[in-house]
């Protein structure tokens, strides 16, 4: 082995050992060999939902179903990662028996994080148009959700984002992508930078911890972090921790139109001190400048309240014409039904009936005290 390899290995080493010991993970093994590595263990994922009790004939339904989807080879690797991210998140819907009542299987338990069984591997071959060999795939349940590239202090992590760009290109192993939530690379000088499938370079995100943040989970990560001696260990566990590796998949991904869109650290950790509030019916004050991603900010803190609060509803108020319209815009290209109200006359209407659920209107529309409503439409 060269000096080269000999650097980049230690730090490779030194990560896997980080995901086993401090992050929980078990060690899948050195994969560079195997013949039919993919990004569905079907071994794992069958004893996982043995271990749930799932019936054979609802496993076997649910696994087939599982991987027509991972194996399309037709549609775009956005729709498929779509499709596949539904069964992740919602579940897979199947009859035990023609004539029945179709049940849930559940591929990963969103409530208990220690219910899941996560998985580190590294070296993974696979194989495609081009056979390649991701460093680092971080698996839950048996399902690839996760990959990242290793550089050397002397590399730059760019090279990291460029290597998976490529591997998500048909040529490469664009399918073995089909199930992947997070995309990272990291080095030791420059730490880590995530995304997600299709993720073009300039937009990979760095990950900061909120020091202000007093939330269990946050205080266990800056725990953990906090013991680390490098950068890029740091920035690992604040990403990869288990519980929020997962609560960044359940509720901090979109499909927006045709791109694949992750939360930035702001975004996240504004919207859990707004869950946070809310769950104690307090009400709370998100600053943003222009271009911090308020909109999807909303989009995500309107969803969990749809979610997690019985009976509830969202109204958003803006003061603007082109905001109200902005935001009609972003929650219907991540496919959530919003009503865009045309009058005060008619946003009392709907907030006097039980549906919808979600409406955007114009502070305007309230009218003066003792002003006569103004019912023009726009």
């Amino acid at each position: 082995m060269s000096r080269v390899g000999e650097i980049e290995r230690i730090t490779q080493n030194r990560v896997v050992k980080l995901f086993e010991e401090k992050l929980g993970y078990k060690y899948l093994g050195n994969l560079k060999d195997e013949e039919n590595n993919r990004n569905v263990e079907t071994r794992i994922l069958r004893n996982y939902l043995r271990e749930k009790k799932y019936s054979e004939k609802l496993i076997e339904r649910a696994l087939s179903k599982l991987s027509r989807a991972v194996t399309n080879q037709t549609n775009s690797l956005y729709d498929v990662n779509k499709e596949v991210y539904g069964y992740l998140r919602y579940g897979i819907e199947v009859r035990e028996n023609v004539g029945e009542n179709k049940q849930t299987v559940r591929l990963i338990n969103w409530d208990e994080t220690c219910d899941n069984d996560f998985y580190i591997a590294e070296e993974v071959t696979i194989k495609g148009e081009n056979t390649k060999r991701p460093d680092i795939v971080l698996y839950v349940n048996g399902i690839a959700l996760g990959v990242l590239e290793l550089k050397r202090s002397t590399v730059s992590v760019a090279e990291g984002i460029r290597q998976n760009l490529d591997n998500q290109e048909s040529d490469f192993i664009k399918p073995f992508f089909h199930t992947m939530q997070l995309v990272m690379a990291g080095n030791d000088t420059e730490g880590l930078r995530y995304a997600t499938i299709e993720t073009p370079e300039k937009y990979y995100l760095t990950w900061k911890e909120d020091k202000r943040a007093q939330d269990p989970l946050s205080r266990e990560v800056k725990d953990l972090a906090g013991k680390a001696e490098h950068i890029l260990d740091k920035q690992l566990i604040g990403l990869c921790h288990k519980e929020r590796f997962l609560e960044i998949i359940h509720d901090f991904i979109v499909f927006d139109r045709g791109i694949k869109k992750l939360c930035r650290p702001n975004q996240y950790f504004g919207v859990k001190a707004a869950m946070d509030r809310i769950r104690k019916r307090q009400d709370g004050i998100i600053w943003h400048t222009q271009g911090s991603g308020k909109s999807l900010t909303m989009v995500w803190i309107a969803k969990w309240i749809r979610e997690n609060i019985s009976d509830s509803r969202v109204l958003i108020i803006t003061d603007r014409d082109e905001l109200d319209k902005q935001i009609e815009k972003v929650f219907k290209g991540v496919d959530e039904d919003i009503y865009r109200t045309k009058s005060g006359r008619d946003l009392i209407e709907k907030l006097n009936q039980t549906t919808p659920l979600m409406l955007c209107s114009l502070i305007h529309k309230f009218g003066a005290k003792g002003q006569k409503d103004d019912d023009t439409s726009y």
